[in-house]
Formats: C-alpha cells, structure tokens, sequence
C-alpha cells in the first residue's frame, strides 16, 4: 500500500497574504514606501520596481561576495537564493553594456544583468525583521532616509573614482563585478559546469 505524504502545512499568516511570521505583506510594501520612497508592486510577495529611485545589477552571489571584499562600501546588497542584487543610481543599467564594453568586458559571457525601468526585485523583509532560509534578504540593508541627511548614496557613474567614501563609482564596482563574474564561470568551465550560460559564448584568458 503507497503512502501519501501531506503537504506541508501552510501558516495561515501565509493564506492571507503575510508571511510566517504573521505580518502582512503590505506591511512590507508600506514600510518601503514610506521610509525609503522607494515604488512597491503589491502581492505576495512584494516587489521592489527598479528604474526609478535606483538600478539593480544581479550577479551570482559568490562573485558578488568576492566583489564586495575588494570594493568596501557600497549601496544597499540583496540575496535570494544563488543570486545577489546590488543597488545602483537610476540608469545604471541602461550604462551597463557601454561600460563593459569600455572596460573590455564586451563579448565575454558574465552572468551580469542590470535591472532598469520596469524591472523589479523580490522586497527582503525590512531591516531588522528576520528572513525565511532561501528568501530574499538584505546583506547590507538601506537605511531610513530619516536616519541621514539625504537618500542612499548608491555607485553611480561619476568619472575615475567615488568622489565619496561611502559607495564606490559604477566603473570601479562594474569592473570588480565582471572580473569575478568572469572568475566565477572560469571555475565552472574547469569543472564542467555550464547549465545556466549557453557554450558558445567565449571565455577571456589572460
């Protein structure tokens, strides 16, 4: 006789549109609108619409984490799963090709996108509100606008280098992204792992 395993149970914080813990999506949406002015698609989850108050580049999040030790501080840092989404300046992503181009990055396969208008990324739960194992959340969070004097300062593309010390420019945080986006698929190329980039595309040695 076959045994039929239940599902698992859904919390009913869930059924109604929250999540495990009980606190209601749009709560999340709110909280983003409110203290970050940042755009929310409502839903279950919540998502963060992209191209209006910033740009998200998404890279694989073991090059994003050897990215992030050789450039210090940045903007704002998500993880979902196998993937990182760093926080840019709103048209960031529509620089991106011509700026891997520049940097001599054109042609070579990265799992690098950029997000612009009308994208969106899952919403991590705010700051200081823990995160389910495998969901969104956030490595380095956003603060408050009313915790400092002015929006997050997030890499943009201002010339040879961060004329701040609290975020890096885009040229200086792309070229660290795709030198470890590239290292990244190089390790996967030595181990006969390419399910997730087509094996055309051509790899840069030097």
């Amino acid at each position: 006789m076959a045994l039929t395993v239940p599902p698992p149970r859904v919390p009913p914080a869930v059924e109604l549109g929250g999540d495990a813990r009980g606190e209601p999506w749009d709560g999340w949406a709110g909280w983003y609108e409110r203290e970050m002015g940042w755009a929310t698609a409502g839903g279950a989850p919540v998502r963060l619409l992209t191209g209006l108050r910033f740009d998200v580049l998404v890279v694989p999040a073991v090059a994003g984490h050897a990215a992030l030790r050789r450039v210090g501080p940045t903007g704002p840092v998500a993880l979902m799963g196998l993937r990182m989404s760093l926080l840019v300046a709103p048209g960031s992503a529509e620089e991106l090709p011509g700026l891997l181009d520049w940097l001599e990055w054109g042609g070579v396969a990265l799992s690098l996108t950029g997000l612009g208008a009308g994208g969106r990324i899952t919403a991590p739960p705010p700051p200081g509100r823990p995160a389910e194992p495998g969901a969104a959340s956030w490595l380095r969070p956003p603060r408050p606008s009313r915790e400092q004097d002015e929006a997050p300062v997030l890499p943009a593309f201002s010339g040879f280098g961060s004329r701040r010390r609290d975020a890096p420019d885009l040229v200086r945080l792309v070229d660290a992204v795709a030198t470890e986006c590239h290292r990244a698929r190089l390790a996967r190329a030595r181990a006969g792992l390419f399910h997730d980039e087509p094996v055309a595309q051509p790899l840069a040695f030097s």
